[in-house]
This record gives structure tokens, C-alpha cells and sequence, in this order.
């Protein structure tokens, strides 16, 4: 009877240690996955920003336009109160806002003059195809959203979907502020760029009309506080 008890007790010792050495041996595979699933999720990325910066860097003048847009969503989203994740996936959003302009006709992109109605209708389709683009990446997903949305405006006026007010995806404002700001103060091929003073006169005019007023009204803090520094 002893021996057969002690022969039980050295049988389940033995199966425990196997069952802790599989265990070991999933949570090591599981962080090997894990870790694979981070570099090519860094891979993507970094590819999507590359795409978006060759697409920028065709015309000096939108040249670095989507890294400031990116960055000061980030920050605005932050002067706002969401968390880090969420600001992330907004600056990621802002850094591949427009990368569906690389579906649009070269010629239409860089016309100097104004957009005919039918040169209208294919540029207004780059948040869609962006959108399209970004989105089978699950770690994308919510930045998708903000892409298609980006030119959507408080009054719905804007597009691809007409959507007004709140909503619209707050990411989708943010980025809308900063990409408006950031436009203006740029150079154009059908215009000089505007001097800050102006660009934030345009903001607060547009505030509550096409633009959703707290965000505008946050940046402009952002912006003041800049020029204190």
C-alpha cells in the first residue's frame, strides 16, 4: 500500500513538472508573438509614413505638412484631456491624413489654378481611399476613422460624409484644426502663406461654423503658449 502511495505521489510530482515546464514554454511563445506582432506593426508604420512622405515630397510645398499635423494633434489632443492612446492614435491618424492622395490624378494634385467640379469629385475622395488604405491594420483601425473624417465640418458642409457637430469623430476635429492651420501657413502654388495672426483669425471666424469651437479655441491656447516660449 506505501509503495503504490508513493509511487501515486512521484507520478503526479512528474506530471506537474511537465505541466509547469508547457506552461513556461507557452508564455515564452506567447511573448515571442508578441514581439513579432510589435516589429511588424513598427514595420507597417514606418512603410505608411514613408509612402505619405514620398507622396509630400513630390511638391515643395506640402513637404513635412503631414509630420506638423501629426505633432500638434498630438499635442492639442493632449491639451484637451484624452489619454495617451487615444493621442497617439490621433498623431497617427494627423501623420496619414491625406496619404489617399495617392490615389488622385498627379495633375490635379499639383494644379496651380482652381479644381474644375470634376477635379473636385477625384480630390475629395483621398480621405475615402486613405481610410481604405489604413484600415485592415487592426492597430489602425480607430485612425482610420479620424482619416476618413478629417474634412467632414461642424455645419456639414464638409465630406465624404456630411457629418455635423459631434458626429463627427473628435479626432477627426482635432486633426481638422490642425490641418487647416498648417495649410494656411504654408505655401501654395495659388497662394502665399498666411502670417500666423491671420491664420488665427481665420480659426476663430470659422469656429462653430466649420470648425468645432473647443478645439479651436484649445489650439489657440497651444499656439499663444508657443509664443511665450
Amino acid at each position: 500500500m506505501g509503495a503504490r502511495v508513493a509511487g501515486g505521489n512521484g507520478d503526479a510530482a512528474l506530471a506537474y513538472r511537465r505541466l509547469s515546464a508547457a506552461y513556461r514554454q507557452a508564455l515564452r511563445c506567447a511573448e515571442d508573438v508578441r514581439a513579432l506582432y510589435r516589429r511588424l506593426e513598427r514595420a507597417v508604420r514606418q512603410s505608411l509614413l514613408g509612402l505619405a512622405n514620398a507622396l509630400e515630397a513630390k511638391d515643395p510645398c506640402t513637404r513635412g505638412h503631414s509630420e506638423r499635423v501629426g505633432a500638434s494633434s498630438r499635442e492639442l489632443a493632449c491639451a484637451l484631456g484624452l489619454g495617451s492612446e487615444a493621442a497617439e492614435t490621433i498623431a497617427q491618424a494627423g501623420l496619414l491624413h491625406d496619404i489617399g492622395k495617392i490615389g488622385v490624378p498627379e495633375p490635379v494634385l499639383r494644379k496651380d489654378g482652381p479644381l474644375t467640379p470634376e477635379e473636385w469629385a477625384l480630390m475629395r475622395r483621398h480621405p475615402l481611399i486613405g481610410a481604405q488604405i489604413i484600415a485592415p491594420f487592426d492597430f489602425l483601425a480607430d485612425g482610420a476613422l479620424v482619416v476618413r473624417h478629417h474634412h467632414e465640418r461642424w455645419d456639414g458642409s464638409g465630406y465624404p460624409d456630411g457629418l455635423a457637430g459631434e458626429a463627427i469623430p473628435l479626432g477627426a476635429r482635432i486633426v481638422a484644426v490642425a490641418d487647416v492651420y498648417d495649410a494656411l501657413t504654408s505655401e501654395r502654388p495659388y497662394r502665399s502663406a498666411l502670417p500666423a495672426d491671420r491664420a488665427v483669425a481665420y480659426l476663430r471666424a470659422e469656429a462653430g461654423r466649420t470648425l468645432d469651437r473647443t478645439v479651436v479655441t484649445a489650439f489657440v491656447r497651444l499656439l499663444e503658449r508657443r509664443v511665450e516660449l
